[in-house]
């Protein structure tokens, strides 16, 4: 097959040129083919790019990340698996030797842009002293190092780095509520991550601060204003990115919210806002507000991908290379350094790894979430526990993940209860308490017929032989009592232990639609409480000393008395605490509460084996 090639002139760049014959005014497929790559020869040869960073579709990748390591102070649900994630021993973590033989080969090689990433990249020792050392590559090309941190333990550190050559930072900043900030990271510390964003800046040494937001819908979607609002004083990038699928991160396309419908959501508040031309390899389509110091962005990996115009690489912190995010096929540069390769081998290596980068990675439904790595051991946003020294990790939860965050979502004089506590990552399908648009709900009970329903609770609090001996002696005269210490007989004069304790669980299951979010307040019918002491022997023949409180309550009404069940029994106890806390306060501990049978409602009867 021949195609019509008009007659041009032949192409000239600086004094060379080249002309192409044109017999008939036509030149076949193949005469076309190697025309186009006599052009691209020719620009090569004036601004030559190495070609083992070159994959088959001509993307040049001079922007290389570099994950230092798989540990984290922090435990974002989007980043790591609920189970935890195994770490790779220490001495399959690069060294910091190995790091900066490896970004020299890529700078050689073309690359201008080094970001280090984590986990978390500030819990590795002797981070100064290798952004010091990638600094000591700017006279091969290096052009900028950057950082991604949750900032949560940066702000001391971070003049310092700045000194040794940082010149870009990143922080990971998913909302600027602190009881969402504790839910989502499972630990406290929004305030460190401010005071971090603060400092930076002060530095004019950064040339470029960003925000990474992470959206996800229900959760911190109504934040998205609160943020663009923070451009306006200040000269910082706020960059919106759509929830990712990794291995058990629990991803599904119901909690990505597409970038265009987070832009028109600015767009009504700010109806001014416009488009800014963007780099040709930047990841974020980006806006300004006139007027504000500041500017915001997309990262629409999901909905609107970037791979055309991709430019990174991705070594983790174990050494494989990655050339996509979401591709699970890696090769070991760690290995191949360790047995002896040579600079020249591993740009082999290299050279075939970015040879076989897919054009494009999957529809967001179809991206592989089990062979591929957890987010946390890529290098993305940070997750994990760096005083650990269990090789797995496995995500703690604060004691108030849920309250917390309930707490803030209920609106004002709205009834208050859930019976059911928020999953890690929100399942708005599945959660009863929550409205369409992830808000909280009391649920309609006005259609189910009132039926007589119970429930049963138990649980138990540790305690010392004389804390166990004093309430057994509640019961005599303390007057008569042997000598006792000054803080046991206050024990004593505050009356018997397990009778008040009783009274207060009686009242405190009639007051748990004010205590707990969304509860029905109930009519009910009887409350049982009893306390009773115990004393066991060990196996190992030590004396274990305890108080069990069991309740049970009953009502006629359309919902069950669980919760109620389980106040009672956590106040009777809390009330032993409070009775024993002059000679046992150190040394008490609250557990075991369970709803150990319940009768009535539709979910039917049930009794817990103990």
């Amino acid at each position: 097959m021949r195609f019509p090639y008009p007659r041009r002139p032949p192409l000239v760049l600086g004094t060379r040129s080249l002309s192409i014959s044109r017999p008939n005014s036509y030149v076949s497929a193949s005469e076309l083919k190697r025309a186009a790559q006599a052009k691209l020869d020719l620009v090569d040869s004036v601004n030559p790019f190495p070609r083992a960073l070159v994959d088959s579709y001509n993307r040049r990748h001079d922007y290389l990340r570099i994950s230092l390591t798989e540990r984290c102070n922090l435990r974002c649900f989007y980043c790591m698996p609920e189970e935890g994630i195994q770490l790779s021993p220490n001495d399959k973590i690069l060294t910091d030797e190995e790091i900066i033989r490896l970004s020299k080969l890529f700078v050689q090689s073309g690359v201008t842009k080094i970001r280090l990433t984590g986990g978390e990249p500030t819990v590795r020792k002797g981070l100064a002293g290798i952004i010091r050392s990638l600094n000591g590559l700017r006279s091969y090309g290096l052009k900028s190092i950057a950082m991604t941190s949750n900032g949560l333990a940066l702000h001391r550190r971070l003049p310092g780095f700045i000194d040794n050559g940082l010149t870009h930072l990143n922080l990971s900043i998913d909302t600027l509520d602190p009881f969402k900030f504790e839910f989502m990271t499972k630990r406290p510390g929004l305030d460190a991550v401010l005071k971090t964003l603060n400092v930076a800046l002060e530095y004019p040494g950064l040339h470029k601060i960003k925000l990474n937001v992470v959206v996800i819908k229900g959760l911190n979607d109504s934040e998205v204003l609160d943020f663009v609002e923070m451009t306006k004083d200040k000269p910082i990038s706020v960059r919106f990115i759509e929830f990712m699928p990794f291995t058990g991160n629990k991803w599904n396309k119901y909690k990505m919210i597409p970038s265009s419908d987070l832009l028109e959501m600015i767009s009504e508040r700010q109806p001014s806002v416009v488009r800014l031309s963007d780099e040709v390899n930047d990841t974020a389509r980006s806006w300004k507000i006139p007027g504000y110091r500041g500017e915001f962005g997309f990262i629409s990996s999901m909905s609107d991908h970037f791979c055309s115009t991709c430019n990174r690489l991705r070594i983790t912190s174990d050494g494989q290379i990655k050339v996509c995010l979401f591709d699970a096929k890696e090769v070991s540069l760690r290995d191949h350094m360790r047995n002896g390769a040579s600079d020249l081998d591993l740009l082999h290596i290299v050279e075939r790894a970015v040879g076989g980068k897919e054009e494009k990675h999957l529809h967001m439904e179809n991206i592989d979430v089990v062979s591929n790595r957890p987010m946390i051991l890529i290098g993305g946003p940070a997750i994990l526990d760096p005083l650990s020294s269990s090789p797995v990790l496995s995500p703690r939860r604060s004691r108030n993940d849920y309250t917390l965050l309930k707490a803030r979502l209920v609106p004002a004089k709205q009834p208050r209860l859930s019976r059911n506590f928020y999953s890690s990552t929100v399942r708005l399908s599945s959660l009863t308490h929550l409205d369409g648009q992830g808000r909280a709900s009391m649920v309609d009970v006005s259609d189910k017929p009132p039926t007589k329903r119970s429930a049963t609770a138990a649980g138990r609090i540790i305690i010392p032989e004389r804390a166990y001996e004093l309430i057994n002696a509640s019961y005599l005269d303390y007057r008569t009592a042997s000598p006792m210490t000054e803080a046991e007989g206050k024990v004593l004069r505050k009356g018997d232990t397990l009778t008040i304790a009783q009274l207060a669980a009686i009242m405190g299951s009639k007051r748990t639609s004010d205590l707990i979010p969304l509860c029905h307040p109930i009519p009910l019918t009887n409350v049982k409480v009893n306390l009773s002491c115990e004393a066991s022997q060990e196996p190992q023949g030590t004396w274990k000393y305890s108080v069990v409180c069991q309740a049970t309550v009953t009502c006629e009404g359309k919902t069950g008395v669980e919760m109620e069940a389980l106040t009672a029994v956590s106040v009777g106890l809390l009330t032993v605490w409070d009775m024993l806390k002059a000679v046992a306060g150190k040394e008490m501990m609250i557990g075991e509460i369970v709803v150990s049978a319940k009768s009535g409602g539709r979910s039917g009867d049930f009794v817990r084996k103990l």
